[in-house]
Parts: C-alpha cells; sequence; structure tokens
C-alpha cells in the first residue's frame, strides 16, 4: 500500500508564509509527477503546481512567483513553499503523487490566510 501523508498548513496573516509537505512511503519504485492541488469553500478543486520526473515545473499564474514547489525524490516526499500569501489562497491543500501507475493523493491540509 502507498499512503501520503501532508504537513504543514495552518492559519496565517495575508502577506506572510506557508510551508506544505507531502511524503510518499509504502511500496515504491519510482514516482512520476507530484503535484498540488486546492479546494476553496465553495468552489472546485483546482490545480495550483505540479513537478515532472525530470524537474520541470508548472504553476497556476495565480500563483507565479509566490510559490514554490520543489521535490526530494530520495525522501518521496513534495514540497510548496507559498509566500506573499492572500486572502484567496485560502483552501485545502492537497498532495498528489503518480506512483506505480496510480494517482495517489494526501488527506488534505488546511491553509488558511486571514486578511
Amino acid at each position: 500500500q502507498v499512503q501520503l501523508v501532508e504537513s504543514g498548513g495552518g492559519l496565517v496573516q495575508a502577506g506572510g508564509s506557508l510551508r506544505l509537505s507531502c511524503a510518499a512511503s509504502g511500496r515504491i519504485s519510482s514516482i512520476d509527477a507530484m503535484a498540488w492541488y486546492r479546494q476553496a469553500p465553495g468552489k472546485q478543486r483546482e490545480w495550483v503546481a505540479s513537478i515532472t520526473s525530470g524537474g520541470t515545473i508548472s504553476y497556476l499564474d495565480s500563483v507565479e512567483g509566490r510559490f514554490t514547489s520543489s521535490r526530494d525524490n530520495a525522501k518521496n516526499t513534495v514540497y510548496v513553499q507559498m509566500n506573499s500569501l492572500k486572502h484567496e489562497d485560502t483552501g485545502v491543500y492537497f498532495c498528489t503523487q503518480y506512483i506505480e501507475d496510480h494517482d495517489h493523493w494526501g488527506q488534505g491540509n488546511q491553509g488558511t490566510v486571514s486578511s
């Protein structure tokens, strides 16, 4: 079984920073893409950022320049550093890792930005 466990998140004032981590464990031989999604209250889940196995990183336009995602393949972990946070960044953040031809999702982690 593969499990993804997220950590980080919390409450921060606008302009502040949060860092999320997502570690995979279990039977893992290789991990392809890693990504972050978020879901704001009353809205659909949206893609935020992704990193390919080759290290190519893509961001949602509204977070470009403020969020930085990275991965540590030795630790099966993906990170997202979120700076200059805005109230509209509030939501539950989910990580996903494509492992052994399946998408695996983290449990979600609340990030709240007070205005």
